[in-house]
């Protein structure tokens, strides 16, 4: 059998061409080669319609080196690109809609809203989801407010913190608490408002259609802090899904969000939950059943939108043990992993996806025995 080949398929992230994961690709090329697999890297950009080959990018091990190479099509392609507002995304939307017939190993999901409805259809999911509307107009916050002390307004395509607020009811007086992050990711100065101007405050952030309005989920640590739990779910060799890893984030000091980019920093999950819950039987359940949560939310909205091979679920979990999957993300990152410092535990989220190339290739090329 020929060596099966993949490329991955990203996105710069400027016009230099700078790409944002290049030493994790680096790595993905040096273990794809030590099971089999020949990897590179290119971007629609890249692409050679006339030619019907692709300008890739490729890293030579031996000289530590990237270098690029005319090459033919892969075997199958590892969409790795995150959305951006740029004539790159453009590009990419065309690139998948002229070679969606090629083997993916992982298919866009919707955006956040539309992944609440379709869970929050499931009963065994919608316990786990925290209560969330579109947001309409500045009544949609007013409500929550009234029902809930914490209110997040997140865009509904938003990454990495971005533009996200949080909204807290200061009890008993008639005054609000914001923070968030704007679209830059940079923590605003906190502001305590009257509640009658809530509207107004909220009226610079040109939410209409394109935000959510989120109950809050209260995971503030003694010191003022917010956490939640990174958990990796990917698919192994045989292509079934099973979870690689969870770790704990913990935000950067005013912060309404735990993500790293933004200052957070990772810490282990075992010395998180003993941070958070006393009970070690609980402690233990809650892993138990955030681990089913995390293979069965992959298995059902893999049957929704077609090939997944990986995906990340942010959760909270309050004092009670209850746990709330706050997004899920199909395009990780496995920093956390590196970050808490377990080497092995960031190597294989690296290459599971690798392993069910192989795997997945391998399928595809049984002889048929008819």
């Amino acid at each position: 059998m020929p060596v099966p080949v993949l490329g991955i398929l990203t996105l710069y992230l400027n016009d230099h061409k700078a790409l944002e994961e290049k030493p994790v690709y680096q790595k993905m090329i040096i273990e794809g080669r030590k099971i089999g697999l020949d990897v590179f890297v290119f971007t629609p950009m890249d692409v050679s319609d006339s030619k019907q080959k692709i300008h890739a990018l490729e890293y030579d091990a031996k000289k530590g080196a990237w270098r690029r190479r005319w090459r033919s099509f892969p075997d199958m392609i590892y969409d790795r690109c995150r959305i951006q507002k740029s004539s790159r995304f453009e590009q990419l939307l065309q690139f998948r809609r002229r070679y969606g017939h090629m083997q993916f190993l992982n298919r866009p999901l919707r955006n956040k809203w539309t992944i609440y409805e379709v869970l929050s259809r499931r009963p065994e999911f919608k316990n786990h989801l925290p209560e969330t509307h579109l947001f309409h107009g500045f009544s949609d916050v007013h409500h929550m407010l009234k029902k809930t002390p914490i209110v997040y307004l997140k865009p509904i395509n938003g990454t990495g913190g971005r533009g996200i607020l949080r909204v807290e009811r200061i009890k008993g007086t008639p005054h609000y608490y914001i923070q968030g992050r704007n679209q830059q990711r940079k923590i605003i100065t906190p502001q305590k408002i009257h509640a009658s101007r809530l509207g107004a405050v909220l009226s610079g952030w040109s939410m209409k259609n394109r935000y959510l309005v989120q109950e809050g989920i209260a995971v503030d640590l003694p010191d003022g802090r917010v956490h939640d739990y990174r958990m990796l779910v990917q698919k192994n060799r045989e292509g079934a899904w099973e979870l690689t890893g969870i770790a704990g984030r913990v935000g950067a000091r005013r912060s309404v969000t735990s993500n790293l980019h933004g200052g957070g920093h990772a810490i282990s999950f075992n010395d998180m939950m003993e941070r958070w819950i006393d009970d070690e039987e609980k402690r233990r359940k809650v892993q138990r059943r955030a681990e089913r949560l995390g293979v069965e939310v992959a298995s059902f909205l893999e049957k929704q939108y077609g090939a997944l091979c990986e995906l990340a679920l942010d959760l909270a979990i309050n004092k009670k043990g209850e746990i709330y999957l706050l997004e899920v993300n199909p395009k990780p990152a496995r920093e956390v992993f590196s970050q808490i410092g377990d080497a092995e535990l960031y190597r294989k989220a690296i290459v599971k996806p690798l392993e069910y190339a192989v795997g997945l290739y391998e399928k595809m090329h049984e002889p048929s025995h008819e």
